[in-house]
């Protein structure tokens, strides 16, 4: 919930907000710098109101149903200062699906597993161009943005060079 709590006061700190426009940020614009998967906006919503980080109220423009608008409360700017600050030192060791398959790679063809590295680095490969493309499609005034897409990229392109090390490995007469 912690990560749930620092995304939506955060997207609440430029002021109040309809449900879905929150949705809507996270889906058009949040999703393309951090890997979150959010299913659903207002279990979470429901959960800060009743902890007192959000307000809830009711706001009807013109025909239109009403719609709920949120927004921080004191105590909810008191928290997302601590979650922020907090973030930065929060270091999980990373785990990638890859490892599995090499945790028993001495149990796999060679040229099966080569073939299937090679795709993993098209694959990898077509990462970096999507997220270069994301770079060049950002506003160079939104820094902030830039420096996520530059760490995936350097991550993207660590992964890269320890899978193309890997085939490497697998291309000689080495044991596993």
């Amino acid at each position: 919930m912690i990560e749930n709590e620092l995304l939506f006061l955060g997207l609440l700190k430029d002021g109040p907000k309809h449900g879905y426009e929150i949705k809507r940020l996270i889906e058009e614009d949040f999703s393309r710098f951090v890997g979150l998967n959010i299913k659903s906006i207002y279990y979470p919503l429901k959960k800060m109101e009743q902890l007192g980080l959000i307000n809830k109220e009711q706001d009807r423009s013109g025909n239109y149903p009403e719609k709920h608008v949120y927004s921080l409360t004191p105590k909810g700017e008191e928290i997302f200062e601590h979650l922020i600050t907090e973030s930065f030192l929060s270091i999980k060791r990373p785990y990638f699906d890859i490892d599995l398959s090499l945790y028993f790679l001495q149990y796999v063809d060679r040229a099966i597993a080569r073939r299937q590295l090679r795709g993993r680095m098209l694959f990898l490969k077509k990462i970096i161009r999507q997220i270069e493309g994301v770079r060049a499609e950002t506003d160079p005034a939104k820094k902030h943005l830039h420096i996520i897409l530059e760490h995936n990229l350097d991550l993207v392109a660590a992964e890269l060079k320890s899978v193309q090390k890997l085939v490497g490995i697998l291309d000689g007469p080495e044991q596993l």
